[in-house]
């Protein structure tokens, strides 16, 4: 190998982390590209993992040490989970190219003991999920399949103690589960899995992109559909940061770039940039290829306690992908979204 042409690729060292850049680095070799070495930074979120994300203010707390180790020169790419970036980037870096998008709904995940006891089976030829998912429209089928968010109700039952530490997801699954306890669940995506099946909860609410590309995508119970719980914006894209005058990392970024994916994550960004929201905030927003092949977008901002939901739906040419974000965003806020993201905002300065 001629290491003098290597691109050195930053990424944290979680299990879900060094799948996404050994598969950049894979895919970027695999198109005729320089090689890569992956250079592991531990990051603030990677540091702190006995608080919730809630508390610790979310922004950049997965991806500064990369930004600052890319913005000293002391990497090329910096790769990321795109809904743990900051809605504006650092002054010098930019995207330069995503991987294709991995399913972006949560999953909700019951124990193998509760799976089982429930009855639930692989009949059936798979599991619907939200029209405007496209290419997402079907799961196939598992072995805890539930065929619906009726069914999960009756299942977990009045009071169940769901693990998540997403203010995104709480807000909306409130509305579902009005008795649920939510409780933080971090570490890597094995131990959480560990825990759930020793009794630590009665389900947990994950990326399906994550559990998928993990491995584990036979344990996702049921994936919510969007109109119950809208992503996160950018969830199950990996986005190649770069700084904004290097050439050479641009090129080889632009030979594994899917434009499909990076359209809806354009739309989306400009959204939650609009909005003046990051990763740990009540906003949710998944932007996809419908018909004609125009991109649509549906969009929500939720009160954390679940009592007034504010949503936005709007479709416009791909090129117009980020006036489309802005321009849902903008309607969000004038149907009342301030107060409830500054109401968020002051409940978490609050935990802190």
């Amino acid at each position: 190998m001629n290491t003098a042409q290597e691109l050195r690729l930053g990424t944290r060292g979680s299990q879900l982390a060094l799948w996404q850049a050994n598969t950049v680095a894979a895919r970027i070799a695999a198109a005729g590209g320089p090689p890569c070495r992956v250079v592991v930074i531990k990051t603030d979120g990677d540091r702190l993992q006995d608080r919730p994300l809630s508390e610790l203010g979310g922004k950049g707390l997965f991806v500064k040490e990369i930004e600052d180790a890319l913005l000293g020169g002391e990497i090329d790419l910096g790769v990321h989970s795109s809904k743990d970036m900051s809605a504006v980037l650092p002054d010098g870096l930019t995207i330069a190219g995503v991987l294709p998008r991995e399913n972006p709904l949560d999953a909700v995940v019951l124990p193998i003991t509760r799976a089982q006891s429930s009855g639930l089976g692989a009949q059936g030829s798979g599991l619907k999920v939200h029209d405007a998912l496209g290419a997402y429209e079907t799961l196939s089928p598992q072995p805890s399949a539930l065929s619906s968010i009726e069914e999960l109700v009756r299942v977990l039952g009045d009071s169940p103690s769901i693990g998540t530490g997403s203010v995104r997801r709480i807000a909306q699954l409130t509305r579902l589960f009005p008795g649920a306890r939510f409780t933080g669940i971090r570490g890597n995506l094995d131990t959480r899995l560990r825990k759930l099946d020793e009794g630590a909860h009665d389900a947990l609410v994950l990326a399906a992109a994550g559990l998928t590309r993990l491995g584990f995508a036979s344990r996702i119970s049921l994936a919510i559909p969007a109109e119950a719980c809208v992503p996160a914006p950018g969830q199950g894209i990996v986005a190649i940061e770069i700084r904004a005058g290097d050439q050479r990392a641009r090129d080889a970024v632009s030979r594994i770039n899917d434009a499909a994916a990076g359209d809806a994550l354009a739309a989306e960004r400009a959204l939650l940039q609009t909005l003046g929201g990051g990763c740990q905030t009540p906003v949710g927003a998944l932007a996809s290829i419908v018909d004609g092949g125009q991109l649509e977008i549906v969009a929500v901002v939720a009160a954390l306690d679940g009592s007034r939901v504010i949503r936005g739906r709007s479709r416009a040419a791909r090129h117009e992908a980020a006036a489309l974000g802005a321009r849902v965003g903008v309607q969000l806020l004038a149907d009342g979204a301030r107060d409830i993201l500054a109401d968020a905002q002051r409940a978490q300065e609050s935990r802190r």
